[in-house]
């Protein structure tokens, strides 16, 4: 399969897999490379510290956890204003690190990323938790905090109430939803809510560059192989397309949507033949 060599993809999975980049510079990278060519990584990275700096000269009493995550709250969504998105949720620019930082208000895991980075600061060691459709942060398995909603301590019934409302009902709280999640899966979560936005506004070339940035990370990715799959069928690649929706029923045979694929699958193998 001869694959377009894009550069910027190619740069991308360069910097993301590098040791020597932390997360909040692989999110602004993906800024850049996706929509901010011009962007000035290291000027976002100071408005962060400059939070962190801030917050530092202000705390008192740094051996108790509880009061440090007050303190830190109280900077954040008090002093600096940052909030949950709530009126545009669903705006890709909230999963641009650069923008969050400029207007204040983001979506679950772009606020969770600043949040546990401004709390590095003050000694707070957050751990990011990939809990499903709404990403939040803990201290311990008792300190449990939700950065999109002012920092609020959450307790289980919080954690079934957030699975209700965004799965009506279908799906189970487990403790595993608690896990921590590594840098590489919170890049993908980003990705893929980009990937969605522009395949909703009929951004083929821009989801397909997710797609291929998703892959450079997850090579193995089922879901990231039929996606590139379908995105080839739009460019009217059919034989590219086959080969990568074949694959994905190999990987995963018993897929949810196998029979959507096989019947797109079907369409295409008529197409190449007339």
């Amino acid at each position: 399969m001869n694959e377009k060599f894009d550069p910027f993809v190619a740069e991308w999975v360069s910097f993301a897999n590098s040791l020597n980049h932390n997360l909040v510079e692989k999110c602004l990278k993906l800024s850049q490379v996706l929509e901010y060519p011009d962007l000035n990584i290291s000027e976002y990275i100071q408005k962060i510290n400059d939070i962190g700096q801030s917050l530092k000269m202000n705390i008192t009493n740094v051996d108790n956890p509880t009061y440090r995550i007050s303190v830190l709250n109280e900077y954040m969504f008090q002093q600096y204003g940052f909030k949950g998105d709530t009126e545009d949720y669903y705006n890709p620019k909230n999963n641009f690190l650069n923008e969050v930082l400029e207007k204040k208000s983001g979506i679950p895991i772009t606020l969770s990323i600043i949040y546990s980075e401004v709390a590095k600061h003050i000694g707070l060691g957050l751990r990011i938790v990939g809990f499903p459709s709404h990403v939040i942060v803990k201290y311990n398995e008792e300190i449990i905090l939700d950065p999109f909603n002012g920092g609020r301590l959450l307790k289980i019934d919080d954690l079934k109430e957030i699975l209700d409302r965004n799965y009506d009902g279908h799906v189970e709280f487990l403790p595993e939803f608690l896990n921590e999640i590594n840098e590489e899966k919170i890049l993908i979560r980003m990705i893929r809510n980009l990937k969605n936005s522009y395949v909703q506004s009929y951004s083929y070339e821009k989801a397909m560059r997710c797609t291929k940035m998703i892959l450079g990370l997850d090579p193995s990715s089922p879901e990231e192989i039929r996606d590139k799959g379908v995105l080839e069928e739009r460019f009217l690649n059919h034989d590219v397309a086959l080969q990568l929706l074949e694959q994905y029923l190999e990987l995963v045979p018993n897929a949810e949507d196998a029979d959507f694929i096989l019947e797109l699958i079907k369409s295409i193998r008529e197409k190449v033949n007339q």
